[in-house]
Parts: structure tokens; C-alpha cells; sequence
């Protein structure tokens, strides 16, 4: 009931917006910036309450003051950087923006919610509905917004394909008590639509040795490791943690964890090839920019912690 009533709240309140990406005027900065402060406040709740009912409460207070603001005319140019519990991304051509959070339910139950909002003269939000639970092969499907593989995301990168541009999506899901997930998904935008996942990432078959095109790369590893997965600019690819299978801790069961090798994909012509081994030995850290978590001096999102 709770997941119908959420539901609602955005899609009541999503369509038939009109406003123009432009200048802001003064009213409407300070509009804007009441409505910032009511979200920071309420997503802080979101993540932080110890009671789950506050928690949903405010998500569902999130979701109706976000959508209010995002309202108000030329609302794309405002940043919300005070709301430090929403993760805010931008591709590079900035056409569009994503906000994505995480509901925690209990030990073994996260959800995560998220809209898009575009950057044209008439303000379009595509609400984003978790099926994450529901999806089967995630690997394998193309979803729509409304069965979208939930993730809170912290990185996209833009690339293109015969068929136009596309965005990587890299997020982050908390799955359950031992076991977390990383995603990267594939975003496309056209004639209106937005579809997430799209065979763009080609893989050999251990089995069979052929080759399979994948829409996205899930990888699930035991909640005890240090998994990274992100698009590294020194090397050009996407890179992370190869995974072996390890016993695991009492009750817990087989988990993958992190050997020191890396994989990748390599892009190529609009397509990911998948790269086996990275380097030609294991190492403790991978030669790579300054990761987003700077050794604990800013969040996921990559914001200073205070």
C-alpha cells in the first residue's frame, strides 16, 4: 500500500508541467530556495529517522515538495545543492538531470526512487518507479521508467551509437544485509521516451565462447568489500573489481569479493567490449584519478562531508 500511494504522489503531479529552462527570476530564486530548505530537512529524515514510518513519511513529503518546486519556472538552472541527501547528476551536455535517493526499509529491504527532468522550453519529469525486486535477467531486458532497476546514482557519461546518443548510468543499490550491487545502466532519450538498457556491451560466453550483448552490467559482492565501479578517464574504459566467489561469514553463504585484478569495457565504434584483465598483474589499487570518496573527505555524491 505504501508502494501504491508513493506511486501516486508522482504521478499525479508530474504531467502537463510547462515552464522555460532559462534565466531565474528573483522571486523565484527565493521561492526555490524556501523549497530547498524544506528538502534538504525531509530527506535528511529520509535517510537519518530510526522510525521506518517517519522515513516513509518523509519520502512521500519529498517526493510531493520536489515535484512543487520543480514547478516553478526555469527550475532545471537550480541546483538544490543544499539537499545533500538526493543525489543530483548532469551529463555533460547537460540535456537532462536525474535525482535519485534511498529508502532504508530494514536489513534486507532498500528502495530507491528517482525522476528525470529535462532541459527543454517545456518542463518534462519522468518519475522513476524501483522494480529492481521484480526484474529477472537484468542483464538481458530493456525497461521503461515505470520498471526501472533502481540505483542511486553517482556518475553518467555520455557516448554515441549509430542510433544516437546514449548515457551510462552508474549507480549504487544496498540490496541487503550481505550482499550490495553496482549497476551500470543505459539511458536513452527519443521521441519523447526514456528506456533504460540497450545491448551495447559485448562479452564472450565462457561456455560457448560467442559473443553476447548485454543492456547492462550488474554486479552483486559481499557487503565486506571495497567493489569500485566507474568510468576511469586516464584508461578510458569502464573499470572495476574482478570478483571471485568466497565462503563467506556463518549464515551467509557463498559471497563475491574483490581479488586486487580488474576488468573493464573498452569502448569502440558506439559498443562496450568487455576488457578480461585490465593489468597484467593484481594490485592493491588500480592507478586511477582521485576516487569520488577521497579517503572519507566527501559523500557518494562526491560533496564535502561536514
Amino acid at each position: 500500500m505504501k508502494k501504491i500511494i508513493i506511486a501516486l504522489l508522482f504521478t499525479a503531479t508530474v504531467f502537463n508541467l510547462q515552464a522555460q529552462a532559462g534565466k531565474i527570476s528573483q522571486e523565484n530564486l527565493e521561492i526555490l530556495g524556501e523549497y530547498e530548505d524544506t528538502l534538504g530537512l525531509v530527506s535528511y529524515m529520509v535517510i537519518h529517522d530510526s522510525l521506518p514510518e517517519n522515513r516513509f513519511a518523509a519520502t512521500k513529503k519529498l517526493i510531493t515538495t520536489l515535484v512543487q518546486a520543480l514547478k516553478t519556472e526555469n527550475s532545471f538552472n537550480y541546483k538544490f545543492g543544499q539537499v545533500r541527501s538526493v543525489s543530483i547528476q548532469y551529463p555533460a551536455d547537460s540535456t537532462f538531470r536525474i535525482f535519485t535517493w534511498q529508502l532504508y526499509v530494514d536489513v534486507d529491504d532498500y528502495r530507491y526512487f528517482g525522476a528525470i527532468q529535462m532541459n527543454q522550453p517545456e518542463l518534462k519529469l519522468y518519475p522513476l518507479f524501483d522494480r529492481s525486486a521484480n526484474v529477472q535477467s537484468p542483464e538481458n531486458v530493456v525497461l521503461r521508467p515505470e520498471k526501472w532497476y533502481g540505483a542511486l546514482y553517482y556518475n553518467i557519461r555520455e557516448f554515441d551509437t549509430a542510433a544516437g546518443r546514449k548515457y551510462l548510468l552508474f549507480g549504487f543499490n544496498g540490496l541487503n544485509l550481505f550482499t550490495k550491487r553496482k549497476v551500470v545502466d543505459v539511458l536513452t532519450i527519443e521521441n519523447g521516451e526514456a528506456r533504460f538498457g540497450a545491448p551495447v556491451f559485448i562479452k564472450e560466453d565462457p561456455q560457448t565462447g560467442q559473443q553476447l550483448a548485454l543492456n547492462r552490467i550488474v554486479k552483486e559482492y559481499s557487503a565486506e568489500s571495497s567493489f569500485r565501479m566507474n568510468y576511469d578517464e586516464t584508461f578510458g574504459l569502464i573499470m572495476f573489481d574482478h570478483l571471485v566467489t568466497s565462503g563467506g561469514n556463518y549464515g551467509q553463504g557463498p559471497v563475491q569479493v574483490t581479488d586486487g585484478s580488474y576488468e573493464g569495457y573498452k569502448y569502440e565504434n558506439g559498443r562496450w567490449y568487455w576488457v578480461e584483465k585490465v593489468f597484467n598483474q593484481t594490485q592493491d589499487e588500480a592507478p586511477r584519478p582521485e576516487p569520488v570518496f577521497n579517503k572519507g573527505k566527501v559523500d557518494i555524491f562526491g560533496k564535502k562531508k561536514h
